[in-house]
């Protein structure tokens, strides 16, 4: 079932079914495209694919930009650029989706799982800190540390840049649910050696399929425009010297992309709005709560997720869940962790608990800016209902 626009007849919502995250695009991204297309720039280069990068770096306040065909391709490459290979391991929150685990493997590497903070839901930089401390007793440090801005609030990249730092280590941010989120002031995806943003169709702006990789080191930037575009080497004829790949995003979708970027403050600001109503409406039931917002900055409130204490809630988060999904509104369990996960069940875990628990109690909520008062309220009285009943 295709999750479409609203604001179009032709493009609406299947039987009135309401999606967690859908795509937010109208007449300004329609425009964007077809003067992309009768520009007749529709290969993966153009102008349109340089306004956007430009674009994506002064709103991150970052030097340097290269659009990319997904978020995960771009760590990919960034784990590549910082050398990260056979035999390396790399520190990865074990709450987060199976990308950001992925692209350590891609390299040949190995996910070390670390645990999340219950106060934030972000990686628990203590038990960061504790890894490389017992790392580096046995000499056995990590190639890199991977930080997830996980669903839309920044990890806590004070206490993690000290720590990398005092072990010389990499910091990368995958701020792929992120983008317009600030910690203490600053542009998510602006902390480490690279961030990251993706432009799926669920995220907060989209360009159909496609991400972005941040830096402030412009070697990293050429290594990984020479990687992604299969390394060719700038000659005449087809020369490659290095294994490369096909992670180029297209101009026709940097396009949009620039058209959506605009929009960004407006979409934050609704999903903004959806959070605090989801905070007022669920106030008095007993044992639910929303997840927690860090003092140290400001979230884009990507998704709104609560959890569901069943101890003191009288209805499971399983069926609130079953309850919404007979409604027609689709919610989803918060990301089941990665050291949970059939294909990384060999990997090493540092504690795991808390995200253990928090995939057990906690769910997604409709989110998406382009919901509409009546469908908001609609979703409300869906989620209250199992509780009012039981």
């Amino acid at each position: 079932m295709r999750a479409m626009n609203r604001k179009h007849p032709s493009v609406v919502t299947h039987m009135g079914r309401i999606h967690l995250s859908p795509p937010d695009v109208g007449d300004a991204e329609r425009l964007a495209l077809l003067q992309a297309l009768d520009s007749g720039w529709v290969a993966p280069v153009g102008p349109a694919l340089d306004a956007f990068e430009g674009d994506v770096a002064a709103f991150t306040g970052t030097e340097h930009a290269v659009a990319l065909s997904s978020g995960t391709a771009a760590l990919h490459l960034a784990l590549l650029t910082l050398g990260v290979g056979p035999g390396d391991d790399v520190i990865v929150p074990t709450l987060t989706f199976v990308a950001s685990a992925n692209a350590v493997t891609y390299t040949g590497a190995r996910p070390v799982f670390v645990d999340a903070d219950p106060t934030t839901w972000q990686i628990d930089p203590d038990l960061v800190a504790e890894e490389l401390a017992a790392r580096a007793r046995t000499g056995r440090l990590p190639a890199a540390v991977i930080a997830v801005d996980l669903y839309g609030q920044c990890a806590d990249y004070d206490r993690l840049a000290v720590i990398c730092s005092q072990y010389d280590i990499p910091l990368v941010e995958d701020a792929a649910e992120a983008l317009g989120a600030t910690y203490r002031g600053r542009a998510a995806g602006s902390f480490g050696a690279a961030g990251l943003f993706s432009f799926n169709g669920n995220k907060i702006i989209t360009t159909s399929g496609g991400g972005m990789l941040v830096t402030n080191d412009a070697e990293m930037a050429r290594r990984v425009r020479h990687l992604s575009t299969q390394s060719r080497e700038p000659v005449v004829h087809y020369e490659h010297a290095e294994i490369g790949f096909n992670y180029r995003m297209s101009n026709l979708l940097a396009a949009l992309g620039s058209a959506q970027l605009a929009g960004l403050p407006s979409r934050i600001e609704r999903r903004r709005q959806i959070n605090g109503r989801y905070r007022a409406a669920l106030a008095d039931l007993e044992g639910i709560a929303l997840m927690p917002i860090a003092d140290y900055g400001e979230p884009n409130h990507w998704l709104s997720c609560v959890t569901v204490d069943p101890d003191a809630a009288t209805a499971t988060r399983d069926e609130v869940l079953k309850h919404m999904e007979d409604a027609g509104i689709e919610a989803r369990p918060v990301w089941k962790p990665m050291h949970l996960q059939p294909v990384y069940s060999d990997a090493q875990i540092v504690r795991g608990g808390v995200a253990r628990q928090l995939f057990t109690t906690g769910l997604c909520l409709p989110s998406g800016s382009a919901l509409s008062d009546r469908e908001l309220a609609r979703v409300i009285e869906a989620a209250r209902e199992p509780f009012l009943t039981a």
